[in-house]
């Protein structure tokens, strides 16, 4: 049984600072979706805020992220939030592991889309399934709650990528029954020793599950210099 999308609508009383829920940050990270496919928002514009997104801990901070972009009914009240979303310097290896509450146990999707990305925090073990969707799992930005972390992923006549950095370890265990499973591109040949372990393992049935390596923001920026 998969959740409906939560309406965000914050009431009187400082509802705003009520705890963000998975479905609340995919109720904003939809919007911006249309609104990066509207030309309303162009790429990098959309990553910046994306990432606001899944660092968001409560409704009022989603607030701010979408207020200039048009009003479909789904998005918070306006109402004064903190405004100041810069990204934190990037980390890397074993500076990944931190001591603190995942933002997002779980992306599930039937006949539709959903993502995570950002400065975003993975618990131990992850869920994502896509049936007749597809979803996104970018871990280029992410933190880790455990050295050795799990994501359980099924694709049944979907598909589901996984974006992952250069400096963390990724062991793909996973089933294809008339579709695809696996690593695309040249895995890296250097790692800190220390670095996060991700393993992927799961199902992939008449769809696809792909980990793909993919530089991170301010490396691609680095590149272009």
């Amino acid at each position: 049984m998969v959740e409906p999308m939560s309406e965000l609508t914050p009431q009187e009383g400082g509802n705003g600072r009520m705890r963000a829920s998975d479905a609340d940050r995919d109720t904003v990270a939809h919007l911006l979706r249309e609104a990066l496919a509207e030309g309303r928002l162009d790429p990098d514009e959309h990553s910046d805020r994306l990432d606001a997104v899944y660092r968001a801990k409560t409704v009022g901070e989603l607030v701010p992220i979408t207020e200039d972009l048009p009003d479909t009914g789904s998005t918070p009240t306006r109402a004064p939030a903190p405004s100041d979303f810069r990204s934190p310097r990037p980390v890397y290896g074993a500076s990944r592991i931190v001591n603190e509450r995942p933002t997002s146990h779980s992306a599930i999707v039937v006949m539709g889309g959903a993502d995570r990305s950002g400065n975003w925090i993975v618990p131990k073990r992850f869920v994502s399934l896509a049936m007749m969707g597809g979803a996104e799992i970018d871990l280029r930005e992410a933190r880790f709650t455990a050295r050795e972390t799990t994501i359980w992923v099924g694709a049944v006549m979907g598909g589901l990528g996984i974006v992952v950095p250069d400096d963390i370890q990724v062991r793909v265990h996973g089933l294809p029954i008339m579709g695809g499973f696996g690593i695309d591109g040249n895995t890296p040949s250097v790692v800190d020793p220390d670095a996060p372990i991700v393993h992927i393992r799961g199902l992939a049935m008449m769809g696809g599950v792909v980990v793909e390596y993919r530089a991170r923001k301010h490396q691609q920026q680095d590149e272009d210099d």
